[in-house]
């Protein structure tokens, strides 16, 4: 395993860490002044500050670009509303292209209105990646699924496993991988095998880390802080390495009532700190 005890060329900021506090802007400056050197924005922060901006602030700072979150949700009740999926994952790709970024992450979509066709809503996915990969190839812009834990299926992905993911990538082919978000699979059965799995493809595009609190108080904004929850943080990275993952190590974390009301400030100085020790 990489030594990241002095360690900050490897870790990335995922911006939805200090997202409620601080704006992209804002972001951009913390991160230089703390010396994060990588960021993976989301698009409505690019938006609320503008593409050309936004591409222009994170050169001038010198930094760069893990991934763009996020693409995906495919499917819908009706082709016009697939069609608009598509469009807009298009849009994301050229965004993705503005500003650099390595990779666009996408969350897939769970059912459609009044569905309860789990394989229907996957296969709309299928339909819906094939729809923009030649677009993506073009723009040499990787896709990277991520798979979101099952209590998502319904409403954000219905892409649970890495496995899955990984099907869905054989299925697509070139230009298509997985973002591996220890929130969402760390309690997988296979996970070691599927992530052994990715690497042997080519198809480890990213990964991500926080931590699982017990009890969780809220299941989309109680991540934890790497450290502070039941996550064995360096056994999975362990395997992602062994799968020949050398990337960056991405911080995300959803907490409305902790680290979200926290000086950005001093979020960002744990971020650090729990990379160079626990993660």
């Amino acid at each position: 395993m990489r030594d990241f005890s002095n360690d900050m060329e490897n870790l990335s900021l995922n911006t939805a860490t200090v997202r409620q506090r601080w704006n992209l802007e804002q972001i951009i400056d913390g991160c230089a002044r703390h010396g994060i050197v990588d960021i993976s924005p989301w698009r409505d922060q690019v938006a609320d500050c503008g593409l050309e901006k936004s591409a222009k602030l994170i050169r001038d700072a010198g930094l760069t670009v893990s991934a763009l979150c996020r693409g995906g949700m495919f499917p819908a009740a009706d082709a016009r509303g697939r069609q608009a999926a598509i469009d807009d994952n298009c849009r994301a790709i050229d965004e993705a292209v503005a500003l650099g970024s390595r990779s666009l992450v996408l969350v897939v979509g769970g059912l459609p209105e009044g569905s309860r066709d789990l394989e229907g809503a996957r296969e709309q996915v299928l339909d819906g990646m094939r729809s923009i990969q030649e677009y993506a190839l073009s723009c040499n812009m990787p896709l990277a699924i991520e798979p979101l834990h099952p209590m998502y299926a319904a409403d954000r992905a219905c892409v649970n496993t890495l496995k899955q993911a990984l099907d869905m990538c054989d299925r697509l082919g070139e230009g298509v991988g997985v973002a591996v978000d220890v929130y969402h699979v760390w309690w997988d059965p296979e996970l070691r095998e599927q992530i052994m799995r990715a690497g042997r493809s080519g198809k480890l595009f990213g990964y991500h880390v926080c931590d699982w609190m017990v009890p969780t108080q809220d299941l989309l904004l109680d991540r934890g802080m790497m450290g502070d929850g039941v996550i064995d943080l360096k056994k999975i990275r362990g395997w992602v390495e062994e799968a020949g993952f050398n990337g960056k190590c991405e911080v995300e974390i959803f907490s409305a009532e902790n680290w979200w009301k926290k000086d950005p400030d001093e979020v960002l100085k744990t971020c650090i700190e729990r990379h160079q020790s626990v993660v």
